[in-house]
């Protein structure tokens, strides 16, 4: 695709997705070193589906372009296409399970550690970054409807092109596997979208 952007390592306090998740995984780091607190820290990537948040572009590009309204879409330099590792909310659903089931006791007590202690740091990602223009050409079919379009330049705030999970810690300690594609998602947040906001009960694709 000739895409550059970041592969988020699952490293703790590495790989990081951004400086807020950055600082909040030292201040685990420091809890868990400090009071013996059992920790794991989740990194969410692009999570999509039914009850979503409405500031995320799958979601409002899906009201806009039924109200027939434009759509923005950053673009990298020289227009350079911009991809994300959207992830099915089920199977985070299925990732935040795994964690609870493994997650072990803390040690702390009284605001002391009594001993070793458990910290952990999982990217929770579909690890297949897809992009943004074929999320918008997926919702036009899925719709029925042309999406008015303007390209835009990314704004300069330190997002990047392109964002792609690495998953082997959550593969490998919570049995984490992602199993919902980028053409069956969409097409089950669509169908949840014209039920619940448009009444409409028989959708089909």
């Amino acid at each position: 695709m000739g895409i550059r952007g970041r592969v988020v390592d699952d490293s703790l306090l590495s790989g990081r997705v951004n400086n807020f998740s950055f600082t909040g995984e030292e201040i685990a780091h420091a809890y868990n070193h400090f009071y013996g607190l059992s920790i794991t820290g989740l990194r969410f990537f692009t999570v999509y589906g039914p009850w979503g948040r409405t500031d995320v572009a799958y979601y409002f590009f899906t009201q806009h372009t039924l109200q027939r309204k434009r759509i923005e879409i950053f673009e990298g330099p020289q227009h350079s296409s911009v991809a994300r590792d959207f992830t099915y909310i089920d199977d985070v659903v299925e990732g935040c399970l795994a964690t609870l089931d493994t997650a072990e006791k803390s040690t702390g007590s009284g605001g002391t550690k009594e001993g070793s202690v458990q910290l952990r740091v999982f990217n929770l990602g579909n690890t297949s970054p897809v992009l943004v223009t074929k999320l918008v050409s997926i919702l036009e079919k899925l719709l029925k409807v042309k999406a008015k379009k303007k390209l835009l330049p990314m704004p300069r705030n330190g997002d990047v092109k392109f964002k792609h999970a690495n998953i082997r810690l959550a593969r490998r300690e919570l049995g984490y596997k992602p199993t919902t594609d980028f053409e069956t998602g969409p097409k089950k947040f669509v169908k949840w979208y014209l039920e619940y906001h448009w009444g409409l009960k028989k959708y089909s694709s």
